[in-house]
């Protein structure tokens, strides 16, 4: 304990710098292929889904991109983003960048215990199984609380809305069943203030905003920045245009300070959160916490969840082409952040997609910019394995423009080519169907044409993500994968193969 406490002295006493800005080039990335970051974000722009952004891609210790696009709001009147200095919801990012964060360094200073009953740190969560309930149900959304209540229409009174939070029965057993659940971070959120001794927000700010340099991270920010926020909506039941509070009901109803979300920030405050967990849980001399912390909580346990932390799939906000070992978050507000250690690499979004009235916010589009972007910049590393090993033709469509089209249409030729004799025979048959009616339109062109087709093909519509994952129950093989002896992300740098989109939220919460 002696030791521990040294560690947070020490930690309080120095402050991190920004992280540097460096040429692409040096940091083993391409120039080129990074400039398509710009058409990527300006189209999210163009098509609705958000008036500004901020984006920040680092490789290696530095920034090799750090971009403001767009504006605060709809207006060209309204202030330019800034990447520097513009400051977002980050809705629940607050989830990892807060709440995990702070299990993260009670669990390395040997305080808070995983396997124990939630029980044991807040003794009136108790009833209906809930003693079943342990630390590492809550970080991998299977406590079998249920995604969330309305607390807002409940209660005006944080301390009221807590009490519901804490009587809410379980949805299903603890450890049978996925639950992307708010509920469960909240009270992830009141374990860590019960074992620190400190509200959430102030043992946040003391062991690691303030260290790190993070001077626009906080709960409830000041008036004084109030300018340099982005704003969101007008949400109930408040009735008024929300700047500077956070935009989540039910995090204002708990003050502003939830396990969910609370937390605003910039990029470039982001940027080095990011470089301190790919540098193993230290920044600029500044030790948040150790290495083999990182290590396990950013490891998948089960289905595609680590320890708090989202991991990539090949699919989602994370794209395509992130390797198998890169862990991170999205939010609600139009945010996310993906850091791949094998790559030594991470992309950080921010945006205030719900600036948009809700009837007509285009979800899907925040969620094709958050791939998209993943993608570009994975796809910037010069010494990638993924970019090596594609044609030199695809390579260069990927560059140039980004045009999804002729990405799924390479893909889908050579699928072709590669099945060329099936493909020919079941094209055969469809054609001969086809022309049952008329004599004229014979297999042989059918079968011709599926040989060799064309590359300009329309490609198949990427199926539509779900907008409210947070809702759904998926039950798995076994209540034990969530445990210690759960399947270990691979430590090889090799990418994973290409997917299809399949799942993910749209909203991105």
């Amino acid at each position: 304990m002696v030791a521990h406490l040294a560690l947070a002295l020490v930690t309080l006493a120095a402050t991190a710098e920004k992280l540097p800005l460096r040429s692409p080039r040096s940091m083993g990335m391409s120039a080129e292929r990074l400039a398509t970051i710009d058409r990527v974000v300006r189209r999210g722009i163009t098509a609705g889904g958000y008036p500004g952004a901020s984006v920040v891609i680092g490789r290696r210790g530095a920034a090799v991109m750090q971009k403001g696009f767009g504006h605060l709001g709809w207006t060209s009147a309204s202030p330019e983003v800034n990447a520097d200095n513009t400051i977002y919801d980050l809705a629940s990012l607050s989830k990892v960048i807060g709440t995990t964060t702070a299990a993260m360094i009670l669990f390395d200073e040997g305080r808070l215990d995983l396997d124990a009953p939630v029980s044991t740190y807040i003794p009136e969560f108790s009833g209906g199984n809930k003693e079943l309930v342990t630390v590492r149900h809550l970080l991998t959304h299977r406590s079998g609380l249920p995604a969330g209540r309305e607390l807002w229409r409940m209660t005006s009174k944080p301390s009221e809305a807590k009490q519901v939070v804490i009587n809410t029965p379980l949805a299903c057993q603890p450890g049978a069943c996925f639950v992307y659940s708010d509920l469960g971070a909240d009270v992830l959120g009141w374990v860590v203030e019960s074992v620190a001794g400190l509200r959430l927000d102030t043992f946040l700010a003391e062991r690691v905003f303030k260290p790190l340099g993070m001077n626009d991270t906080y709960y409830n920010p000041p008036d004084s920045v109030r300018h340099r926020i982005a704003p969101t909506e007008v949400a109930p039941p408040r009735g008024y245009p929300l700047r500077g509070e956070v935009h989540d009901e039910n995090a204002f109803a708990l003050g502003g300070v939830a396990g969910h979300a609370g937390l605003f920030s910039t990029a470039a405050d982001l940027a080095v959160f990011a470089q301190m967990m790919l540098n193993g849980g230290v920044y600029d001399d500044v030790r948040i916490f150790s290495d083999s912390t990182v290590s396990l909580f950013t490891r998948r346990t089960a289905g595609t969840r680590a320890l708090g932390w989202d991991t990539a799939e090949g699919q989602g906000g994370s794209g395509e082409y992130l390797t198998s070992a890169a862990y991170g978050h999205t939010g609600y507000t139009g945010t996310s952040i993906w850091i791949d250690p094998d790559r030594q690499m991470f992309v950080v979004l921010l945006t205030n997609r719900v600036h948009a009235a809700r009837a007509r916010r285009p979800s899907k589009v925040i969620a094709d910019v958050r791939a998209d972007l993943a993608d570009a910049a994975a796809l910037s590393v010069e010494d990638s394995d993924q970019i090596l090993n594609m044609p030199a033709s695809f390579r260069a469509d990927r560059a140039d423009g980004w045009n999804k089209s002729v990405r799924r249409s390479r893909r889908s030729s050579r699928s072709s080519r590669a099945k060329a004799s099936s493909s020919k025979s079941g094209r055969a048959v469809s054609k001969a169907r086809g022309a049952k009616s008329s004599k004229a339109r014979s297999s042989k062109s059918g079968a011709k044409r599926s040989v060799k087709p064309k590359v300009s093909a329309k490609p198949s519509a990427r199926t539509t993500r779900s907008n409210s994952a947070a809702s759904k129950v998926r039950p798995t093989a076994s209540a034990s994968r969530s445990g210690a002896k759960a399947s270990t992300r691979s430590s090889s740098s090799k990418s994973r193969p290409i997917a299809k989109r399949t799942s993910g939220s749209a909203a991105g919460k």
